[in-house]
């Protein structure tokens, strides 16, 4: 199993072009907030008031392989995900029809940013290498966060070295 570093350098050698970085700011988590949504029913049971969904169970889960591809970036993606934890169970109560069209448009409106950001990259999204890139994807903006804020230079150096800076490409010409 590949660690951090490397998953990051590998998805970011997809990812360069800072027009793209931007629509995986937005369209990202709307894609991971729209599937919690969708995944917060059925609850199988209650535990403590805490009703155990199908979203519940994935977010600890990929709460736990977050924290071990890098810590601090994996205690910041498990605030985020106990966060659309709580949007998913506030939607809980709606109409069927209601949680159901506001699960998916969200997913719909992610998936569409992602496309145009890769329209600008011109370049295929990571996930149709390779399937971890869906998992990876969170953490990269996670990181790309943490870049902006002038944080993490650790992990931003290497990984600038293996693959480049951010810039922003010219588009090709026919």
């Amino acid at each position: 199993m590949k660690n951090g570093l490397e998953n990051l350098t590998t998805y970011a050698a997809y990812h360069r072009d800072k027009r793209n970085i931007l629509t995986h700011f937005f369209g990202i988590p709307l894609i991971v907030l729209s599937v919690v949504i969708l995944l917060s029913r059925p609850a199988f049971a209650t535990f403590s008031g805490v009703a155990i969904t199908p979203a519940l169970i994935l977010a600890i889960l990929a709460s736990l392989y977050y924290l071990s591809q890098d810590f601090w970036l994996g205690l910041f993606l498990t605030a985020f995900l106990a966060g659309c934890l709580a949007i998913g169970q506030a939607t809980v109560p709606y109409d069927w029809s209601t949680w159901l069209i506001r699960g998916v448009s969200l997913f719909v409106i992610g998936w569409t940013l992602q496309f145009i950001g890769h329209y600008y990259e011109q370049r295929k999204p990571a996930f149709v290498d390779d399937l971890m890139g869906l998992m990876i994807g969170p953490m990269f903006v996670a990181a790309e966060i943490a870049f902006l804020l002038g944080l993490r230079k650790d992990l931003q150096a290497p990984i600038e070295k293996e693959v480049g800076p951010t810039l922003i490409r010219a588009p090709k010409v026919a």
